[in-house]
């Protein structure tokens, strides 16, 4: 294949002279009528530029240097999942309050999603105990940003940014009861231990009740018609005991704790 250059480096090809805009190379009629420097320059232009891809390609750029540098030095951490709609008074808030509160009293940092329900009573119990309760925020239309325990907190536009985020920075995760956002971070987690793009993590499912009939239809209709591997019994745990919740999250982090000492 030819270069469409000869010897001396001029252009020879029979479609004209190349005009090069940046690494890309254009000829004849595909040769625009302005440059970058005009363009650049040019008063009154329209904003739709702002909501096309290659911008966005920008915008998920700084979302990602904008969260590995706000987490980079969080050190040993628990991601603790759950739903938004669990009040004060339920058991559930109250069992992730106590959580919270355990896993911050072993010096790890606590990190939910930033919102209300089982997410703030994580923060309010890592909060209250003096610890890094971090919330990691998703741009909803009706959210009303990270709440009041978030002591260290980033808010994303993007899903994928986020849960990225989640995953690179926890050591242990537990899951409370929630309903879609939970049952997507669970099965992303799930996934990327049983396919080991993830290093093993301990997975915790709190409340039996609620996760039992999940984990026999996984365990028997998917797994009987060949749909899924069997779920490693090492790496998710079902409880009802906060504290048995919390010993297994952070078990990894201690075990790698006593080999480090």
């Amino acid at each position: 294949m030819t270069s469409g250059f000869d010897a001396n480096g001029s252009d020879s090809s029979p479609l004209g002279k190349a005009y090069q805009q940046g690494p890309i190379i254009m000829r004849g009629s595909m040769i625009p009528k302005d440059n970058s420097t005009a363009n650049l320059l040019k008063s009154g232009q329209e904003a739709d530029w702002l909501h096309m891809d290659p911008w966005r390609v920008l915008r998920i750029q700084s979302e990602f240097v904008d969260g590995f540098g706000a987490l980079a030095e969080l050190g040993p951490a628990v991601s603790v999942f759950g739903s938004a709609r669990s009040h004060e008074r339920t058991a559930e808030y109250q069992a992730a309050t106590r959580m919270g509160e355990s896993i911050a009293q072993r010096g790890i940092a606590v990190i939910t999603g930033g919102g209300p329900g089982i997410m703030e009573a994580a923060n309010r119990g890592a909060a209250l105990a003096g610890g890094k309760s971090v919330g990691l925020g998703i741009e909803l239309p009706h959210e009303q940003g990270l709440n009041q325990w978030v002591n260290l907190g980033i808010s994303f536009r993007y899903f994928f940014v986020r849960k990225t985020m989640f995953v690179k920075y926890s050591s242990g995760v537990i899951i409370c009861p929630g309903g879609f956002g939970t049952l997507d971070e669970m099965f992303e987690l799930l996934t990327l231990v049983q396919t080991h793009k993830v290093t093993v993590m301990p997975v915790v499912l709190f409340g039996r009740d609620y996760w039992q009939g999940l984990l026999d239809w996984l365990t028997g209709t998917a797994q009987a018609k060949g749909m899924i591997s069997p779920l490693d019994p090492d790496l998710v745990t079902v409880t009802d005991d906060p504290e048995e919740a919390v010993r297994v999250a952070c078990s990894g982090i201690d075990w790698q704790h006593n080999a480090d000492a």
